[in-house]
């Protein structure tokens, strides 16, 4: 390695701790935009005078863009220089966001999230390589854990905040937020980081692989966010877009493999832990995100949470995994990456398997403890996971690694949701026609409910609604539990194939060196 490309020592002092500030608020800033923008839809469909259907647009768009941008950040890295691309997402991010609160109209909010989309897709691979820089190799799993606090602490306060705003002020005040803060997060950065560019590379632009990038992505993007809601394989739209992905898919592959200056460098692949780190952590992603999406949703539809008490009955998992990561940085040193993957994964097997024995009637102080496994587990394989995949690379390769792994967990993190309510969905229906099947007027249970209800004065509509409801509920908690019990088993699956990995030397109480060359 020449002198050009030789590795940058720490940051040392009270600049280490600055510099640590503003990664850490830049990250804090990208995953708090994806918390709070979903809460706001019903706002923003009856303010611009659209249905909520068209509304969820704006959530596709910034989707789509975001994942065709996100494998190409070791490519801009090169291009530009992580720092400099660095600072022009945040400033770009501040600018886009406020096209977005100016949006008089769905399509200009929908080419607003676009743009916004496609600037800020690089921004957390270029800030987890920034921040992995600033720290010696010896403290690598405490730059990873700052990095992961920020990515675990939004989704707990995405709502209050989201919620907050969007009821006391208006639906552009979460974009228009984003403007300030971005600017002088992109100025103390400048200030921060200027001497600590990484070296540029010029080389010519694979047009063939960005275009067949964007249209096997796009049209992925697309088929999940909108599969469900056409019928699946069953929309004739669903199956050009599946079969588009497939072909684009196929296609990009072969090209970039054999391409000198490839636009994706899909050569990662050929190193071990880097191969089971990205499985694994797709994987958990896959189920992890079903169950975050499927909890506050049954709360809500079968037991009646506000969107309020939901969020307070879930938040313990984000408390837990935020309270838990200065003790997973301290196990890992004594347990090594294998095994506190193993524990983790455990965990959120146990979180799963408690959850698959919640009924209609579970109480909130039931909930909290499987919530509180959840936290502490995904801390843990998160952990483990994310050094994994690091191990072995120089730094200049981790911006390109870490954009690639976070391509790939995007994608499956929409498959698992679309995955996870398509499963519920089928599930209640099947469970919904066998619970129907005993609903008769020769039943006892049935009959003294009738009963019961004709001496409070209930008339025979009101008595057979009460039934149809109780039916609905019992069936979609009968459907998540089958998900819970398949989400404990398939986490355990996992586990075993964490171990797929080659062991990671380290002098014993330090995490793994993830900056070696």
């Amino acid at each position: 390695m020449n002198a050009a490309h030789a590795p940058l020592p720490p940051i040392e002092g009270g600049k280490r701790l600055l510099a640590t500030l503003a990664v850490s608020l830049a990250c804090f800033m990208y995953t708090l935009e994806m918390a709070v923008a979903n809460l706001s839809l019903p706002a923003i469909a009856g303010d611009l005078g659209v249905s909520p259907p068209q509304a969820t647009w704006v959530i596709t768009a910034y989707a789509v863009t975001s994942a065709i941008i996100t494998p190409l950040s070791g490519w801009l890295t090169a291009r530009v220089g992580q720092v400099r691309l660095f600072v022009y997402s945040l400033l770009l991010f501040a600018l886009t966001s406020l096209f977005c609160a100016l949006a008089t109209s769905l399509p200009l909010l929908i080419l607003a999230r676009c743009l916004q989309g496609a600037v800020v897709a690089p921004l957390m691979p270029v800030a987890i390589a920034l921040l992995l820089q600033a720290y010696p190799p010896s403290q690598a799993a405490l730059a990873v854990s700052i990095s992961m606090f920020t990515m675990m602490f939004s989704p707990v306060v995405g709502p209050i905040i989201g919620g907050w705003i969007t009821e006391n002020l208006s639906w552009p005040w979460i974009f228009y937020i984003n403007v300030p803060i971005g600017v002088l997060v992109a100025i103390a950065s400048w200030r921060l980081f200027k001497d600590r560019e990484s070296p540029r590379v010029r080389q010519p632009v694979d047009m063939v692989g960005l275009i067949l990038l964007a249209i096997w992505v796009g049209a992925l993007q697309i088929l999940l966010d909108k599969g469900r809601e056409l019928g699946w394989f069953e929309s004739g739209e669903i199956l050009a877009l599946g079969v588009t992905a497939l072909m684009g898919f196929c296609f990009f592959l072969v090209w970039e493999w054999y391409e000198a200056h490839p636009i994706v460098e899909l050569r990662l692949f050929a190193n071990r832990n880097f191969v089971v780190g990205t499985a694994t952590n797709s994987l958990w992603s896959f189920i992890y995100l079903g169950n975050i999406l499927l909890l506050p949703l049954w709360l809500q539809q079968s037991l009646g949470y506000t969107a309020t008490w939901a969020g307070l009955v879930v938040a313990p998992s984000g408390l837990a995994a935020v309270i838990m990561q200065p003790v997973a940085n301290r196990l890992l040193g004594v347990s090594g990456i294998r095994s506190l993957a193993t524990v983790g994964l455990a965990m959120l097997a146990l979180a799963a398997y408690l959850r698959a024995g919640f009924t209609s009637g579970v109480a909130p102080e039931h909930i909290v403890p499987a919530q509180i496994c959840n936290g502490i587990g995904s801390t843990c394989f998160s952990l483990a996971s994310s050094l994994l995949l690091f191990n072995g690379l120089s730094q200049w390769q981790i911006a390109s690694a870490s954009g690639l792994s976070s391509f790939v967990r995007l994608m499956a993190t929409a498959m698992g949701t679309s995955f996870a309510a398509t499963i519920w969905d089928s599930r209640t229906y099947h469970h919904r026609s066998e619970l129907a099947a005993h609903v008769t007027p020769y039943d006892n249970a049935i009959g003294q409910f009738m009963n019961s209800a004709s001496a409070l004065g209930m008339d025979l509509t009101g008595a057979l609604i009460a039934v149809e409801h109780q039916l609905t509920a019992q069936a979609q908690t009968l459907a998540a539990n089958d998900y819970f019990w398949l989400s404990s088993l398939l986490f355990l699956g996992i586990a075993a194939l964490i171990w797929l990995a080659r062991p990671v030397a380290a002098p014993p109480g330090t995490p793994p060196a993830v900056l070696e060359h």
